[in-house]
C-alpha cells in the first residue's frame, strides 16, 4: 500500500497521543488500518489494540479492509462500537446478556406510555418521541442534574416527571439503554480502579475513528481507558463535526491539544476524491468559521470543470432544471448512482421527488422521505374537506371538533356516524355552544364548492385554523412558523386542482409510489440517492446537486448563535466535499410567492454573485 508523506507519519507512530486531522477524501481509513497493521508488524500484541468507531457498518468495513491489507481471515484486533465495546466491559463484569438490553421498540413503546401519563394530547407523537428521547440522551450522557435542566420539548415540569419515571422504570426493570451503557461504564471505572486496571492492560493502543462526533462520556471513558500509557490515536476532521444535535461536542477535539501536550499532530491535506475546483471553493467557505484547526487541503486532481451556481426565479424552475441537467448528464454515458440530491431538510425534497417519479427516474431516500401527505397537519386538512363533502365519520369529526378550541367534549361524539342535530341536542341548554355549533355548520358549508387551495386558504384564517397552531406550538415548545411551513408546503401541492377530488387522486398516486419507494432498499434498482447534509456524510459522488441554498434553509433559520451558523457550515462544506467531478448549488429568488434570499454561504464562495 502505497502512502503519501503525512500518511507515513501517521502509521508510522507508534506509542503516546497523536491527532490525524483527515479532511475529506484524504485517506482517514487507510490511515487506520495501516497503522494497526504497522503496530502488529512491530512486535504489538494484536489482541492489545482496540478500534472503535461509530457505527456497525464503518465498524466492519474498517475490520474487513485490515483482514485484506494484512491478508488475514481473522484477527484478534477488536474492531467495535463506542456501544458495542462498552456492553462488552459490562456483560463480562455483570454478566449481563441482551435480555438486560432495552430495544428501541421497547423504548419507545414506555416513552408513549409515559408521554400519555404526563402530558396534554399531543399530535405530533412521533416527532415528540424522537425528541423526548434525544433529551434523555443529553442529560444522561452530559451527567446532568434534571432538575436543572431545561426541556426544549416539553414544559419543564413534564419533561422532568418522563425522566424520573423511565429511570426508575429501567432501574426496577434491570434493564438498560444505550445511554446506560456508557453511564454505567464510566461509573464502573470510577468506582472499581481494579477493574478498570484489567481493562487498561487489555487495550493498551486505542485508534478512535470519526473523533469530531465524540460526545463527553464517551471522551471520558476512553481517557480512562488509555491512561498511564495515553497511546491514543485519533483520526477525525473538526471541520466535518456536524452532529451537536445528538450531543456530540466538536470543542471535545479542539482542546485534545490542550489535555495532551506531548501529542503529536498530522495534517493529511491531500484530497484524493474532488477536482482542484471542488476542494478550492470548499476551503474558501470553511476558513469563515473562527473556531477550528487552520489547516489548508490540497488535491491531486486537475482543476475540473467550474461549480455550477444558480440562481432560479422559483422551486419549479430549480427541478426542472435539475432534471434536464440529469437527463443531459446520462446521455454521456454516467449512471443513477453516480448522482445525489442534497438538501438541509427531509421534507425540502418532496417537489424533487414527485418530478423524479413523473420522469420515471430511479432514486432512494437514505433514511426514507416522510409523506407529507400523512402528516398530522394534512390530516387535520383532509377530515376539514371530508366534512365538508358529505362525510359524518366520527374520526374526522374528533380530528378537527377542537382546532380551534370549540369546547366540544370528546363524548358528545359517541356514535360512528355523527349529526349536526344529536350535537344541537347535547347542548340544548347552553346557547352559546349552540351558536358555535352554528358556525362550524356554516363554515363547512363555505368549503364545499371551493377549490382546495381557496380551502385551504379558509381553513387558515376564516376558520381559525391557524390560531390553533399557534396554541399548540406554545405548548409544545416549538416554533409555529415549523407548523406553518407545513402548512404552506401543503397548500402548495393543491396549486392546479379544480376538484378535492383530484387533489386527493393526486395524494393516493404519490403515497402509492412513495410507499413502494420505502418498501424494500435493498431490491431496489441503483438509482439516484436522495439525501439530507446530514445523511450524506462519509460518501461520495461524481455528480452532486445541493437544492434551495437560501437564507433559512441553508444556514437553517434555527441557526442563530454564532456556534449554530459555525455547524450549518460545516454541514454545507460536507455536502460540497461529496462531489468528486460536478458540483451545482442552487438557489431559488422566490418560493410560494414569497421573495427568498441566497445563503450568505454562497456569497462567501462567489463574492460577486448577483
Amino acid at each position: 500500500m502505497k502512502f503519501n508523506d503525512a500518511q507515513k507519519e501517521a502509521v508510522a507512530h507508534m506509542d503516546g497521543p497523536m491527532m490525524v486531522l483527515a479532511g475529506p477524501g484524504s485517506g482517514k481509513t487507510t490511515v487506520i488500518t495501516g497503522r494497526t497493521g504497522n503496530l502488529i508488524k512491530q512486535g504489538i500484541s494484536a489482541s492489545s489494540i482496540l478500534v472503535v468507531t461509530f457505527t456497525k457498518a464503518a465498524a466492519r468495513e474498517m475490520r474487513e479492509r485490515y483482514l485484506r491489507l494484512m491478508n488475514l481471515h481473522t484477527s484478534q484486533v477488536t474492531f467495535g462500537t463506542f456501544h458495542g465495546v462498552f456492553y462488552g466491559i459490562l456483560r463480562h463484569t455483570y454478566k449481563l446478556s441482551g435480555q438486560n438490553i432495552l430495544s428501541e421498540d421497547q423504548k419507545m413503546k414506555l416513552l408513549r406510555e409515559l408521554v400519555d401519563a404526563f402530558c396534554q394530547e399531543t399530535e405530533d407523537e412521533n416527532d415528540l418521541l424522537e425528541n423526548v428521547s434525544r433529551e434523555i440522551s443529553i442529560v444522561k450522557d452530559g451527567r446532568m442534574d434534571i432538575s436543572y435542566y431545561y426541556s426544549k420539548c416539553l414544559p419543564e415540569e413534564a419533561f422532568r416527571k418522563i425522566f424520573t419515571e423511565y429511570k426508575s422504570w429501567m432501574n426496577n426493570s434491570r434493564k438498560l439503554d444505550f445511554d446506560d451503557i456508557m453511564v454505567w461504564t464510566y461509573e464502573l471505572f470510577h468506582k472499581r480502579p481494579d477493574i478498570l486496571k484489567l481493562w487498561q492492560n487489555k487495550f493498551q493502543y486505542i485508534l478512535i475513528d470519526e473523533f469530531q462526533d465524540i460526545n463527553p462520556i464517551q471522551y471520558d471513558i476512553i481517557r480512562m481507558l488509555a491512561a498511564p500509557l495515553n497511546n491514543l490515536f485519533i483520526v477525525g476532521d473538526d471541520d466535518q463535526s456536524i452532529y451537536r444535535f445528538r450531543g456530540a461536542k466538536p470543542e471535545i477535539m479542539l482542546n485534545f491539544p490542550k489535555d495532551y501536550p506531548d501529542a503529536r499532530q498530522v495534517n493529511l491535506d491531500m484530497n484524493y476524491r474532488s477536482t482542484g475546483e471542488i476542494v478550492k471553493k470548499s476551503q474558501i467557505l470553511i476558513r469563515e468559521n473562527d473556531k477550528r484547526f487552520s489547516k489548508r487541503l490540497q488535491t491531486c486532481r486537475e482543476e475540473g470543470e467550474s461549480i455550477d451556481i444558480h440562481i432560479f426565479e422559483d422551486d419549479q424552475s430549480e427541478v426542472a432544471y435539475m432534471i434536464d441537467d440529469i437527463r443531459e448528464y446520462l446521455k454521456s454515458g454516467k449512471e443513477y448512482q453516480d448522482i445525489a440530491v442534497l438538501f438541509r431538510t427531509n421534507t425540502a425534497s418532496r417537489k424533487s421527488v414527485e418530478q423524479l417519479m413523473a420522469y420515471n427516474m430511479p432514486f432512494h431516500i437514505r433514511d426514507g422521505l416522510p409523506n407529507l401527505y400523512e402528516h398530522w397537519i394534512a390530516k387535520d386538512i383532509i377530515a376539514y374537506l371530508n366534512i365538508a363533502g358529505g362525510s359524518r365519520k366520527r374520526s374526522d369529526f374528533l380530528r378537527i371538533a377542537n382546532k380551534p378550541n370549540r369546547y366540544l367534549a370528546r363524548k358528545v361524539f359517541f356514535d360512528p356516524e355523527v349529526s349536526f342535530e344529536s350535537l344541537y341536542q347535547e347542548y340544548e341548554e347552553r346557547q352559546w355552544m349552540w351558536e358555535r355549533i352554528e358556525k362550524l355548520e356554516h363554515d363547512l358549508k363555505v368549503l364545499k364548492p371551493m377549490t382546495p387551495f381557496g380551502a385551504m386558504n379558509y381553513i387558515r384564517y376564516g376558520i381559525g385554523y391557524e390560531e390553533y397552531l399557534k396554541e399548540y406550538a406554545q405548548y409544545r415548545r416549538i416554533r409555529v412558523d415549523e407548523l406553518h411551513e407545513v402548512l404552506d408546503e401543503l397548500q402548495d401541492t393543491t396549486r392546479g386542482f379544480d376538484h378535492v377530488k383530484d387533489w386527493y387522486q393526486h395524494i393516493n398516486l404519490y403515497t402509492e409510489q412513495l410507499k413502494r419507494q420505502n418498501q424494500d432498499k435493498k431490491n431496489q434498482p441503483e438509482g439516484i440517492t436522495i439525501s439530507t447534509l446530514h445523511s450524506i456524510k462519509g460518501l461520495e459522488y461524481d455528480n452532486v446537486y445541493i437544492l434551495d441554498v437560501n437564507e433559512g434553509m441553508i444556514p437553517y433559520k434555527k441557526a442563530i448563535l454564532p456556534e449554530d451558523l459555525e455547524e450549518e457550515r460545516r454541514m454545507f462544506y460536507v455536502g460540497m466535499t461529496r462531489a468528486k467531478n460536478k458540483l451545482h448549488l442552487f438557489a431559488v429568488q422566490k418560493r410560494r410567492e414569497k421573495k427568498e434570499e441566497m445563503s450568505r454561504f454562497l456569497l462567501e464562495i462567489a463574492p460577486n454573485l448577483s
